[in-house]
């Protein structure tokens, strides 16, 4: 039985700051992530971030990973790669299978004295006649096979979305060398930041808003789509269709939190449109109705990185306050901090559907706890 002090699950943004804050701390940290490098969402975020200097505007999500990275290994975070936890369970003893080599695994049991799961999100489906054939997939996963692994999965890309990821997705395929053949969104407006969205329009990007898809075309995979009008009631317009040349489909509409390993291990949930769906709810510093199990990033409710790094750094100075490297005092005022730069990141575009939404899961801990007492 390996011991650890702190224990992350889950090596993204929210993450590897826990790690960096418990271990700056004094506290022992291992990261476990499945992936064969640390980073999230952030190994393939090659547009750099914008707001403020504090949330590193001006810098590209990849360079913030290695940042994140380096300072892990400077301060003696031990990182699990290739590694999925299996389950956690009572007395937070969590089993991790070990990817060893392509048929070689190892079951390592880990025994914690606390546990931050940070698992992120996972992206939403949308199902219509033709959306299992090849060429109709995720618009991340579309991103992960371009940036990451340098593989283009087709020429001519169709978004349905105009999320910020959707859009994002796009302009970055575009640099690529693919062509947009068109943005799709059943809203009337875009959904995403409009400086998105601007970049796309200047490339002349048709977007087709008040649009949906109605199917895929194609025998083997993806040759086209056809698109249609969309009433207030959702059915489409006849006579509305429009069909499409493409070879790439990617579905942009949405994220909803990753939050098995936090329902595994009995934490309270609450339902938020906002927040993605369902999350475990948590107090100020971050931890859920499990004493000892604290939750961060998009596993506890859809947001930006930078609020990923926020949330991770609270986890982390909480676990080690917890663990008594930190002093009470000096830990609420980090805790504090950290609270108002969250606050100044809920500010904006939805920024007030944010704020509801994480108040209604600090409230909803403070009934569950009050009513276990």
């Amino acid at each position: 039985m390996k011991q650890c002090e702190v224990l992350v699950i889950g090596g993204g943004p929210a993450g590897l700051s826990a790690a960096i804050s418990a271990a700056k701390a004094g506290a022992q940290v291992t990261v476990v992530e499945t992936n064969a490098k640390a980073g999230g969402q952030l190994v393939k975020q090659t547009h750099k971030f914008f707001g403020s200097k504090e949330h590193r505007a001006g810098i590209r999500g990849i360079d913030i990973v290695k940042q994140l990275i380096e300072e892990c290994g400077e301060l003696g975070v031990e990182m699990m790669l290739n590694s999925t936890v299996a389950g956690i369970y009572q007395g937070k003893t969590v089993a991790v299978d070990v990817q060893k080599s392509l048929t070689e695994h190892e079951l390592v049991r880990i025994q914690a004295q606390r546990i931050v799961i940070s698992t992120g999100a996972a992206e939403n489906a949308i199902r219509f006649p033709g959306w299992t054939l090849p060429g109709v997939m995720g618009a991340g996963a579309i991103q992960t096979m371009c940036n990451y692994h340098r593989v283009m999965p087709g020429k001519k890309l169709l978004m349905i979305g105009s999320g910020s990821v959707g859009l994002i997705v796009c302009y970055q395929l575009m640099q690529a060398g693919a062509e947009i053949v068109g943005i799709v969104e059943a809203l009337p407006q875009i959904n995403g930041y409009a400086v998105h969205a601007s970049k796309l329009a200047r490339e002349g990007v048709p977007i087709y808003t008040g649009y949906t898809i109605t199917q895929a075309l194609g025998d083997d995979h993806v040759t086209g789509a056809v698109i249609a009008k969309v009433n207030p009631d959702w059915s489409t317009v006849p006579g509305s269709e429009i069909t499409l040349d493409t070879d790439m489909i990617a579905c942009g509409v949405g994220l909803k939190p990753l939050i098995g390993m936090a329902h595994m291990a009995g934490c309270e949930l609450v339902f938020d449109k906002a927040l993605g769906g369902w999350a475990p709810c948590h107090n100020r510093h971050m931890e859920s109705t499990v004493p000892g199990i604290y939750v961060a990033g998009d596993t506890t409710g859809l947001e930006e990185a930078s609020t990923a790094i926020e949330e991770g750094t609270l986890c982390g100075i909480a676990a080690a306050e917890s663990l008594g490297h930190l002093d009470a005092g000096t830990a609420e005022k980090w805790i504090d901090e950290a609270w108002g730069r969250l606050g100044r990141l809920r500010t904006g575009h939805k920024g007030e559907d944010r704020v509801n939404a994480k108040n209604k899961q600090l409230a909803r801990y403070a009934e569950y706890t009050e009513g276990r007492n």
